[in-house]
């Protein structure tokens, strides 16, 4: 008998707890002392932070910090600026947030808004099939990557992508560069299907979930808006899903170019229509798969 109401007060506090979590879920903006939460689950302070930790792993602190931080990754792709989001997912101040942005965002909610700036960017220019090719890397790796039709556009374009950047343009692809353009021109004469390039990509949350799924997407492979979106368990994000794929500012070694509509045509492409369909032809080429 002892056992059994012993075990019936673990499951109602159990299920207190959990109706706490729902509740800082749904209300990470408000003011969630840990007074007031024990308050919510009819408990002592003493009691509540212990039940808490042994049910979630965390503690009430741990557990409202990561509500709030999942409010404000949603807030920085939705809301007006930077300072209305963090203040829209209930941090008191901006500067609490950026004491603590690089362990929660990776980086400041700035650059995670708006993407790098102030860095030093070495960049070089070259012919492909798909007419000229302009790299663009920090020290810590690729960051910019796109065609365009003369080496005067694509300058235009990477300052325009990085205005606060300082960019170091040289002549001929040296160092590393040599090996990322022999890459390229490897992938893009069907030789080279995993394109294995290193990265320095900043951009919202949602951006990277989309990027880093389409980096999975077999060579040859077709998705479309939809089905990228269902795979993220954001089925009604088709539409943001084409977004954040025009947002890439990385051709090829982030494939967008494999995501299609859902009626079977091309949909955009920010290099155009016309490099989405040979970049396709191509892959399917080299995996024998018939052309669309």
């Amino acid at each position: 008998m002892l056992k059994t109401m012993e075990k019936r007060l673990e499951n109602t506090a159990t299920e207190r707890i959990r109706e706490v979590c729902r509740h800082i879920e749904r209300h990470s903006d408000d003011s969630l002392t840990i007074a007031r939460l024990a308050s919510l689950a009819g408990m002592s302070r003493f009691h509540f932070a212990r039940s808490f930790r042994s049910v979630t792993g965390v503690t009430p602190h741990e557990y409202v910090n990561g509500a709030r931080t999942r409010a404000l990754k949603h807030g920085l792709r939705d809301s007006d600026g930077v300072d209305a989001a963090i203040y829209d997912a209930g941090y008191g101040s901006p500067s609490r947030v950026y004491e603590h942005a690089a362990k929660r965002l990776g980086m400041t909610p700035g650059q995670y808004r708006r993407g790098g700036a102030g860095v030093e960017i070495s960049s070089v220019c070259v012919e492909t099939v798909l007419d000229y090719m302009a790299i663009g890397a920090t020290d810590r790796g690729i960051c910019f990557l796109q065609f365009g039709d003369s080496p005067e556009a694509l300058q235009v374009q990477l300052s325009c992508e990085y205005p606060k950047a300082t960019i170091v343009q040289t002549a001929t692809p040296e160092p590393p560069f040599d090996t990322w353009v022999a890459a390229v021109d490897r992938y893009l004469k069907g030789e080279e299907p995993h394109l294995d390039l290193p990265l320095d990509v900043r951009a919202t949350a949602f951006q990277l979930r989309v990027w880093r799924y389409l980096q999975g997407i077999p060579y040859g492979d077709l998705q479309s808006y939809g089905e990228v979106a269902a795979a993220l368990g954001e089925p009604d994000a088709a539409r943001a899903v084409a977004q954040a794929c025009g947002k890439n500012r990385i051709a090829l070694a982030i494939p967008c170019h494999r995501i299609i509509r859902g009626d079977g045509g091309l949909g955009g492409y920010r290099w155009g229509v016309h490099r989405k369909r040979v970049l396709i032809d191509l892959e399917r080429a080299a995996t024998a798969l018939p052309k669309i």
